[in-house]
């Protein structure tokens, strides 16, 4: 497996700051050739270092002005699979993890209001087969929202690329 050095660091802490900024300027601020940027990240793309890009649209302006979390425990851990293909065709969901502890499962989900939640957790999540039962939690506010550092692991943890 490939490794990540300083340069591809410093690239990743820019491009995660803003997505949609030129790879032109990332070259600048890198101090290398914009064919340098572009081969860079399509090589962390191919590692699957980088996983996604695009836009983050705000719920709220498209009328989802609920965020909720549902802990869901399952009849057996082993329903996981299943289960998450069935939550997979609730446009709503957004986040689906199997999880340690209290819960099989842990989803985020937007709703409208507290009605369309209810309808969600009621008619939709309660009704798949395997879960036996739910604990939600609304979110009031969402204060942190940002990537895992990108230049703050100790050098054992990512090993640099010898150039």
């Amino acid at each position: 497996m490939e490794k990540i050095d300083k340069l591809d660091k410093q690239i990743l802490e820019i491009i995660s700051a803003n997505a949609r900024i030129p790879f032109k300027d990332v070259a600048a601020e890198c101090g290398v050739s914009r064919a340098a940027i572009h081969q860079r990240v399509q090589r962390l793309i191919d590692m699957k270092v980088i996983i996604g890009s695009g836009y983050h649209v705000n719920p709220g302006s498209l009328g989802y002005n609920t965020c909720t979390f549902v802990g869901i425990k399952l009849e057996r851990g082993s329903m996981y699979k299943r289960v998450s293909e069935a939550l997979k065709e609730i446009p709503e969901i957004v986040e689906c993890h199997f999880t340690t502890g209290p819960y099989t499962m842990l989803i985020k989900l937007y709703a409208r209001d507290n009605a369309h939640l209810m309808e969600l957790l009621n008619d939709k999540i309660q009704e798949i087969t395997g879960v036996i039962s739910t604990e939600t939690l609304i979110s009031l506010n969402q204060s942190i929202r940002k990537e895992v550092p990108i230049g703050t692991q100790r050098k054992e943890e990512i090993p640099t690329l010898d150039l």
